[in-house]
């Protein structure tokens, strides 16, 4: 039997139980999310011996930032287990009323949420992503088909081991979750758009590319991770340097962390001195421009530092004449994701959110905040830079679809057609 005739009955089996976890009550679902995450801490040494293995046959082999997602330790699985209590304390975002229309007397017209179905999820190197996901899927009744990379393959077989031992024997079962792990079933399942309903990929720029590229099925994803910060005229110093460091040094190889700083001209000398002396520290290394070396000592910026995302303790900064010159850079360089302004003047920052077209724009806060756990949607699973279905950090209702649902009498369109048909009242009731 081939990969994809196996992938095929692996698939068709997923269907069936996805439909016993799809109409599952919201009690059930909230259960089994408990049972996770009593699970994950009792087996959390386990889980930890599994991750050594992985890292250790990396050492040498992967940068240190790849590493460092690699790493699934005490902090993340602290991170992912109050994700999974989070979760059951959101609302059920199945068969949730969207909208409630009243046709005509007693000819009622609804739209619900219902899972999108099943979502393959493939992934590079974040053993806490495939928790983050297996929960969302959980909660949101949807099926999910999990590949990690190979460098996470210890990390990831234990986790689901561990999760689907958890579900053994409980209301919803552990048959809406499948791991593959064999390089061939990437490219099968970018083929499966006859079992799969959206693919989420989450790795390097290059990866979810090809995902992307390679795929009839819907993604949902970003590529880059291009974020800049605008330091205003206005700005308060101190908050400004404070908020630019914690964007760039909290985690530098997430895709929410600030790449470049744009500066205005009218702060720039009081402003670039104590931001240059709060990174160094850090051994952060600054690519600046004409004017922001005249002013710091950093290395000479190219114009390919301003489309580079680092995923490092580097980044880039430029000195700017306006704000209208940094909306312009955004639009020029950034990918869409996350881009912020530091300002005192409520006018810039309504301008600034009105004219940058990001799926995250913030005003006065660090970068990082763009993250699914941080909005309260519980978990993500992604950031998504696409502007149809789910934008910004996709949390459980960017994991839902919906269905138009009507309840008639015995009504026709006849009766509504013609000269004396019928009219209709159109009235929403919700």
């Amino acid at each position: 039997m081939s990969v994809s005739d196996t992938l095929d009955v692996q698939l068709e089996l997923l269907r069936k139980s996805r439909l016993v976890l799809s109409s599952s009550s919201l009690g059930d679902r909230n259960a089994a999310l408990m049972l996770v995450a009593d699970a994950l801490e009792r087996e959390k040494e386990y889980l930890f011996q599994e991750n050594r293995r992985d890292l250790n046959a990396s050492a040498g082999r992967l940068s240190d930032q790849m590493l460092h997602r690699l790493a699934f330790t005490e902090d993340k699985l602290e991170s992912v287990v109050n994700g999974l209590k989070d979760l059951v304390g959101l609302p059920d975002p199945v068969s949730r009323t969207l909208e409630k229309r009243m046709l005509d007397d007693g000819f009622i017209l609804e739209r619900r949420s219902f899972p999108i179905g099943t979502i393959a999820m493939i992934f590079e190197a974040r053993p806490d992503a495939l928790v983050q996901m297996a929960g969302l899927a959980l909660k949101s009744g949807n099926a999910i088909v999990l590949k990690g990379g190979s460098e996470a393959a210890c990390s990831n077989r234990a986790l689901v081991k561990v999760i689907k031992n958890a579900l053994d024997g409980s209301a919803v079962g552990n048959g809406w979750l499948l791991q593959i792990e064999s390089h061939g079933d990437v490219d099968a399942i970018l083929r499966k758009d006859d079992y799969i309903d959206l693919v989420i990929p989450r790795g390097s720029n290059a990866f979810v590319r090809h995902v992307m590229e390679n795929t009839d099925i819907p993604v949902l994803g970003h590529a880059d991770g291009l974020c800049s910060i605008y330091v205003d005229k206005s700005a308060d110093v101190d908050l400004a340097v404070k908020v630019a460091v914690d964007s760039k040094v909290q985690y530098p190889a997430a895709c929410n962390a600030v790449e470049t700083v744009l500066v205005d001209s009218g702060i720039a000398e009081r402003f670039l001195p104590p931001f240059a002396k709060a990174l160094k520290p850090y051994g952060v290394l600054i690519h600046g421009d004409e004017r922001t070396g005249s002013i710091i000592d950093c290395l000479k910026a190219e114009e390919k530092d301003f489309d580079t995302e680092f995923l490092a303790l580097e980044l880039a900064v430029k000195v700017v004449d306006s704000l209208d010159e940094a909306i312009a850079h955004i639009m020029a360089h950034g990918s869409g994701h996350t881009d912020c302004i530091i300002t005192g003047d409520d006018e810039a920052r309504d301008r600034f959110f009105n004219m940058v077209d990001s799926a995250d724009v913030f005003c006065n806060c660090s970068t990082r905040f763009a993250d699914g756990f941080r909005f309260g949607l519980g978990a993500e699973v992604g950031i998504s830079t696409g502007k149809i279905h789910a934008r910004g950090p996709v949390g459980l209702s960017g994991l839902m679809s919906s269905k138009w649902l009507l309840t008639g009498h015995g009504e026709t369109v006849a009766e509504y057609s013609g000269k004396n048909g019928r009219k209709f009242k159109h009235k929403d009731i919700l």
